[in-house]
Order: structure tokens, then sequence, then C-alpha cells
């Protein structure tokens, strides 16, 4: 029967995170499984934690949302662990793309019978970040700054707290003239964001690249090019349907590595955490990590 070891983020989803592990350990340990439940103090303590687990040969559950899940994800891409996911953050973008369900019934027996699949990663290196991986996406520019105002926001969750970081980012945004490479092809944009998507969504559920998988090799760039911000505001409101890649304000490319650069401070997020300011690295690492779904 299969051994987990649960990583929980204890403030994640305005501390659902425990109450959600609590209704899956039941059902786990019922089925006759091994479960030990450890509490993070921070980021890094949950990865060194997972890191650990999996040399134990144990399966790691990431409890939380888009941050805890690309922490460890990343901890782990590359070493042989296997990975499940327990959405109970505000975001939970990467077990979307998975159609992972939240339900604590339909979740366990994906932990308990699915087969490992192997999924890619993200590797990003920065002047700040020599190198960290993560799952979901990275993005420049005015989601950046939102997230960083969601990340902040005290009296509003979920996606209503991306919503609300995203009008005030977008009312306060200067265009950036960004240089993309993707595959050694250089491309001038000038904008409000550069988006390296393996997942199709981010943002708590904005499907920002609808065509992305998460096991193609392939990252979609997505490039969302200056216009008036009331057009940004219907934009922003398509992004539920991905009906935004339609338009022609909105550029889509395809590549395994980019380099992302502005000429003037822009920052840069990755998977609900904003981490610094452009230039940016970025590149897709095929089939790196085995996942649960």
């Amino acid at each position: 029967m299969r051994q987990y070891t649960a990583v929980i983020n204890p403030t994640a989803g305005g501390s659902t995170g425990a109450a959600t592990l609590l209704q899956l350990a039941r059902l786990l340990r019922a089925a006759g499984a091994e479960l030990e439940t450890v509490y993070s103090r921070n980021l890094a303590h949950a990865q060194d934690t997972a890191r650990e687990a999996g040399e134990r040969g144990r399966i790691v559950l990431a409890v939380g949302g888009d941050g805890i899940a690309g922490g460890i994800g990343g901890a782990l891409s590359g070493t042989g662990t296997v990975l499940g996911l327990v959405p109970a953050g505000r975001g939970n973008d990467f077990a979307r793309a998975l159609h992972l369900p939240t339900e604590p019934e339909a979740l366990a027996q994906i932990l308990l019978h699915a087969e490992p699949r192997p999924v890619d990663t993200i590797e990003v290196e920065s002047a700040v970040h020599p190198r960290t991986v993560v799952l979901g996406s990275v993005y420049a520019g005015v989601d950046a700054q939102a997230n960083r105002y969601a990340n902040n926001a005290r009296l509003l969750r979920g996606a209503a707290s991306y919503y609300a970081g995203g009008l005030r980012a977008v009312t306060t945004w200067r265009q950036a003239d960004y240089r993309v490479t993707v595959d050694g092809e250089e491309h001038l944009h000038r904008g409000y964001t550069v988006v390296a998507a393996n997942s199709p969504y981010y943002g708590s559920g904005r499907l920002i690249a609808p065509d992305a998988r998460v096991d193609d090799g392939l990252l979609d760039v997505v490039l969302i090019r200056e216009a008036p911000r009331r057009l940004f505001f219907t934009l922003m409101n398509e992004l539920k349907t991905g009906a935004h890649v339609r338009r022609p304000q909105v550029r889509v490319l395809r590549g395994r590595e980019l380099r992302i650069e502005a000429g003037r401070p822009v920052p840069y997020g990755a998977d609900g955490e904003v981490e610094a300011a452009l230039p940016v690295t970025v590149r897709v690492r095929p089939g790196d990590l085995s996942v649960l779904y």
C-alpha cells in the first residue's frame, strides 16, 4: 500500500488546507495507506521536507495552492519522486490543468489508484534567482503586479483578490517595451505582459493559454500588446473562456526556451509568487516530474 508524506501550507486558502487534508487523510488511512503530515514553516522548509520524503521512497502530497505546489513540484523535478496535489489554496491552477477534483472522495481515489504520469516543468533563471523550477507559468508585466497586490490582500480571498489586484494594476500600469527571444528568434513587443505557460490556467482559473499542455515539451508564450485600458478590461473578462487569443492584440508563440527583457524595471512572477524583476530566462524541462492525476 502507498505511503504518503503530506506537506501542508498552514495559511493556504485562508487556512483551509488543514481542514481539506483532515477529510482526505481519513479516506486514505481507511483504505490502508500510511500518511504522515508536516506543516511547513516556509517554502524552503517545505521543499527540504519533500526531498527528504522522496529519498525515503514516499509519495509527496503538496497541500495548498499554486505557490506550494510549484515550489514542491520544482524541488522534486528530476528526482523521480512521485507528487500528488491536494488543491486547497486560492488559485489551484496547476491542479485545475490536471483536472483534479476538489472533493475528498474523488481525490482520494486518484491518489490511491492512479499511476504516475510525467509532466513538464519550467526552469527559471535570473540575476536574483540563479535557478528555480516551477510548474505552471512565468509571467512578466501587469499580471505579476496584480499578483503582488493579490498576495498582499487582507480582506479578499480567491478569485476576488486576483480580480481586485488586476483592476489596481491595470489602472496604474505604464506600457513596457519588451524584447522576447523564443528559441533564438527575437520579437519586439510593447504592451502589458508576456506569459510563458506550461499550464493553460493562471490567476485563479483564468485561461491564459487555452492550447497549452503540461506534457508536450513546449511552452505557450502569450504576448498581450499595447491597447486602450478599456479594451484590456475586456480582455481580462475574456480570460474566463480563452476568447482573448482571437483578438489582434494577443499573439501566441511556442518554444522550448525564451528570454524576456524590458526597457524599464518590470516584475515577473512564477506560480503565484512574485519573484523579482526582468530579465529572466525560462526553459521547459520535458517530462521531468511524475504526478498522480
